[in-house]
């Protein structure tokens, strides 16, 4: 029998690691994609039956290059998560152009263009999946949130419109909506005085992303939201 391969597009110490975590202990070979080659570095020797490559998701000849590479050293992916994202916030004054394309490039167009390198093998399959990590924005803006916001929903209809057209072909695409601040060094920082069960904990998130990929046909999940049970909606 063949391993499975998962790619992770966006693997960094929070959620990244923990999807390479889930995965890895369930048997697959986890390729890990991001820009810093230190950080993807660091997750190998961490996590064991993954590959690192470094990646720009906005780059269309990257996506060609490194998921051949990728075919080439593991074989086809079953499983994409797309995790890529920015930290584009601002209201529209504080907004620059150049930073609101840059939103939309990391979180649609990039999307796009792993979809794209992983879906024929999994239409000659007949299955697949295809994970999309989003947020709360992609449902409803906030004045601080004007080219995050922006780019989540577009996103999200990108996703499901490729949920909508290959259903039916037997790939199952789905959008996790994650409603919390993820539980990092670096968000701990600025609210320190939170309680734990403020936080929603990566390996906990990694568990039900994990649920999507192994879901029966019968009764498959598009969106799926996530949030601490503390937190208020």
């Amino acid at each position: 029998m063949k391993v499975p391969v998962c790619v992770i597009v966006g693997a960094g110490p929070g959620n990244g690691a923990a999807f390479a975590r889930q995965f890895s202990r369930a048997g697959y070979h986890v390729a890990l994609l991001a820009r810093g080659r230190e950080t993807l570095d660091a997750l190998v020797s961490e996590i064991a039956g993954t590959r690192a490559y470094t990646y720009d998701a906005t780059d269309p000849a990257h996506a060609q290059r490194v998921f051949a590479a990728i075919r080439e050293d593991l074989g086809e992916p079953q499983t994409l998560i797309y995790n890529a994202s920015t930290r584009e916030f601002g209201d529209l004054d504080a907004t620059r152009p150049d930073a609101f394309e840059r939103a939309w490039r990391v979180n649609a167009y990039g999307c796009l263009l792993a979809a794209q390198q992983v879906v024929p093998a999994m239409r000659a399959a007949g299955q697949g999946n295809i994970i999309v990590i989003g947020a709360t924005a992609s449902l409803k803006g906030a004045a601080g949130f004007v080219a995050f916001g922006a780019a989540k929903a577009a996103q999200r209809s990108l996703a499901q419109s490729l949920a909508r057209q290959l259903g039916p072909e037997g790939i199952h695409v789905s959008y996790v909506i994650i409603d919390a601040m993820v539980d990092l060094p670096g968000t701990r920082a600025l609210m320190p005085a939170a309680p734990d069960s403020f936080f929603a904990k990566p390996d906990d998130i990694a568990e039900s992303v994990f649920f999507l990929a192994r879901q029966p046909k019968s009764a498959w999940t598009f969106e799926l939201d996530l949030r601490p049970f503390r937190e208020p909606w």
